[in-house]
């Protein structure tokens, strides 16, 4: 079984829930407290080891890039001050990273990000982190909960959680056969199904694993629920003969793509500070 060394941040979307913030910011680079959206996920990805971080970017963009990059003339005018020592989170990542970038070009949904990166990550399993999910745990991130349980069935794993069941239409829904504590063998997958046509509460949030056969099926796979290429409607085909795994993650989840779930992670993290 090969090692995961790679992961991967869809970063392309518009961010129209922050409009009109996101006309010109990145949403991925909007602060909870003094770090961007992007830095708490590639944090999580490099302290699991998967230190190889492929960013699927589109225009107006360039400010992540920027990011993870040095800034000589800042770094410059605070260096030997008091202030240097607030660069030490973004330089860790920087030391600590590999950073390859490429445009998605046109919006096709997060099946064609992720499609995109299949000549960056090759035939590799890979993790899959979208930054608007930002997860808080105690011990073990969610993506080394994840590692652990890829290194012990060696297929697809995608990280879920119990909603209400009147949210599913928000989240892609699985269902399956619980065969440990909070691991399931998947069976059904459904893209932001009705209430009353979810088969359960169990939804997938931001964070993957994901076999490299799931380039060939994405090639394969046609536009689905709002006119996109669906990672769920993939999936689904590996759940098929059954090589996918959904864990419910030991953690909390803020849905910061949306503005409640955004002020909701801001006011934890400063209580927490």
């Amino acid at each position: 079984m090969k090692k995961i060394t790679k992961s991967l941040f869809p970063a392309a979307g518009y961010g129209t829930r922050f409009l009109p913030a996101t006309k010109s910011i990145p949403k991925e680079m909007l602060p909870v407290l003094d770090k961007p959206l992007i830095h708490y996920g590639v944090e999580e990805a490099i302290n699991a080891g998967l230190s190889d971080v492929n960013l699927i970017i589109g225009r107006g963009k360039g400010a992540i890039e920027d990011y993870f990059d040095k800034n000589y003339e800042l770094e410059t005018e605070i260096a030997g001050t008091p202030k240097e020592k607030f660069l030490n989170p973004i330089r860790d990542l920087i030391e600590n990273g590999i950073f390859t970038f490429r445009r998605q070009g046109e919006m096709r949904g997060l099946g064609d990000a992720i499609y995109k990166a299949k000549s960056m990550i090759g035939d590799e399993p890979f993790g899959v982190i979208l930054a608007d999910d930002i997860c808080y745990t105690e011990e073990d991130s969610v993506m080394e909960q994840m590692k652990k349980v890829y290194q012990k069935y060696g297929v697809s794993v995608v990280a879920i959680m119990e909603i209400p069941k009147e949210n599913s239409n928000k989240y892609g829904i699985i269902d399956g056969t619980e065969i440990e504590d909070g691991i399931f063998r998947v069976s059904k997958m459904v893209e932001k199904p009705k209430p009353e046509n979810a088969p359960t509460n169990l939804a997938i949030i931001g964070r993957y694993i994901l076999t490299p056969d799931i380039f060939d099926i994405l090639e394969e796979t046609e536009a689905g629920t709002g006119g996109e290429i669906q990672i769920t409607d993939a999936l689904q085909k590996q759940a098929e003969n059954g090589k996918v795994i959904a864990l419910k993650f030991k953690g909390k989840r803020f849905d910061c793509g949306s503005v409640e779930g955004y002020i909701e992670a801001i006011n934890y993290f400063y209580e927490r500070k």
